[in-house]
């Protein structure tokens, strides 16, 4: 337990601050911009979650590899399987910056995007992906620190360039008059920063890290494992996406108070539920260096621990948000903004009752993708997209806005059960499969 918080906090607070690379945007554009652009850059967060979740998710997965490489005490299987996902990163990021500039106007066509919000949501989300090179070798570079067990070094860095990122958006907003595409490149300069920081640090700290000639030799076996366990995290993450942008086409249908209410109540959640991402993604970490040190045995103790730790905070979560929502949502809207104010305040009462379900999501679903199941969260995935997908478009005609905020939860529930028992049924076949016996305790 004292381990999962000790590697989690470092952690969730470097999660806190890289929402407020998008957040930030969205502050000050909805209160110095306009409500329209503020819906224009809300409404972009599904496109958005689309291209970058699919490139955080192979990130994520290269990140596996290394985890495990590490926990088998594997240094030159380790310096290699780095030396294969920096490749795969620059195929990636040159694939998918071509991809996602000549996709982002025929999706935002696709999800109805009224026409006054039209021109800000284009111009905010192809400058952003534009600057796709930028996160991606961030990510890549932060999740490397976190196989190798430091969690707080990418935090440091993220506090840096978030402080960074928020005055380059008032500069650019308010100084220049720049408008959605300021808030845009503000945000890429930020993680172009804080990746140069992490890559001097990789270089100064990890002696284990310093590559010898042999290693940048193509490994096809190494880079067919990191596709392996990489896309199918990142067609989950893809899937995910999918039904957010079904929600985010649904409401778009109710106009661009609807879509603002949804907007700044999205963000509201995004931190409120960090604390649960954040023991998902350690899960990742300890999952994989236990596999590879043999050690299934803490790999479910660690699972069942830190479950009963989300349930606890994501009550507290749900507790904070009826409390507090309503100034949450201020930050982004502004007072006088009553019809807004309705919407994000019902969304919000809805879905945060639900935490507790994500919170097991998140935690089970990473444990799977640590352990190398990618592909059973992807099966996770096709649930959550098949629910939130059919809820959002078959409710919202009869219950109006309400089947909107039930489709988030729907979808949590129907894809955290199986994952659970999916777990329940794989840990004693990895156990006689990859498992040592326990250490005994310490007298």
């Amino acid at each position: 337990m004292r381990l999962i918080l000790t590697f989690s906090l470092p952690l969730l607070v470097g999660n806190v601050f890289q929402q407020l690379y998008n957040m930030v945007d969205t502050m000050i554009v909805g209160r110095f911009v306009s409500t329209q652009a503020l819906a224009g850059v809300g409404s972009t967060g599904a496109i958005s979650f689309l291209i970058m979740g699919f490139a955080m998710g192979v990130t994520s997965g290269f990140s596996v590899v290394i985890s495990q490489r590490f926990g088998a005490n594997d240094e030159k299987g380790l310096r290699r399987a780095v030396a294969m996902a920096v490749y795969l990163c620059i195929a990636l990021t040159v694939l998918m910056t071509l991809v996602s500039t000549l996709a982002a106007r025929p999706l935002l066509v696709l999800m109805n995007t009224p026409d006054d919000m039209f021109a800000d949501a284009y111009h905010y989300i192809f400058t952003i992906f534009a600057g796709m090179a930028a996160p991606i070798f961030y990510n890549l570079l932060a999740g490397i620190l976190r196989a190798l067990g430091d969690s707080r070094t990418p935090l440091y860095f993220l506090i840096l360039s978030s402080v960074l990122n928020v005055g380059l958006d008032l500069l650019f907003i308010l100084g220049f008059g720049m408008g959605v595409v300021g808030a845009a490149v503000a945000t890429i300069i930020s993680q172009v920063v804080s990746g140069l920081l992490c890559l001097f640090y990789v270089i100064k700290r990890f002696p284990i890290l310093r590559f010898q000639k042999g290693d940048w030799r193509t490994d096809w076996s190494l880079i067919g494992l990191h596709l392996k366990i990489g896309l199918p995290m990142a067609f989950q993450f893809s899937i995910t996406a999918i039904g957010v942008m079904a929600i985010q086409g649904a409401i778009n249908a109710f106009g661009s108070e609807a879509a603002a209410g949804y907007t700044a109540a999205s963000k509201v959640e995004q931190i409120c539920t960090q604390p649960m991402n954040t023991f998902g993604v350690t899960m990742a970490t300890y999952a994989g260096q236990n596999l590879g040190a043999g050690r299934i045995d803490r790999v479910k103790e660690g699972v069942w621990k830190c479950s009963v730790l989300s349930t606890i905070v994501s009550v507290l979560v749900t507790g904070i948000v009826f409390l507090c929502g309503d100034w949450f949502v201020t930050l982004f809207v502004g007072a006088g903004e009553p019809v807004v104010m309705d919407y994000a305040r019902q969304y919000m009462h809805i879905t945060s009752v639900f935490y507790f379900m994500l919170g097991l999501l998140f935690v089970f679903r990473n444990a799977l993708q640590g352990m190398g199941s990618s592909m059973v969260t992807l099966v996770g995935g096709g649930i959550e997209l098949v629910l939130r997908t059919v809820i959002a478009f078959v409710l919202p005609p009869l219950i109006g806005f309400t089947g909107i905020c039930v489709a988030g939860p729907s979808a949590w529930i129907g894809a955290s059960v199986p994952l659970i028992i999916v777990f329940l049924i794989l840990i004693p076949r990895y156990q006689k499969r990859y498992g040592r016996p326990p250490e005994p305790a310490a007298e």
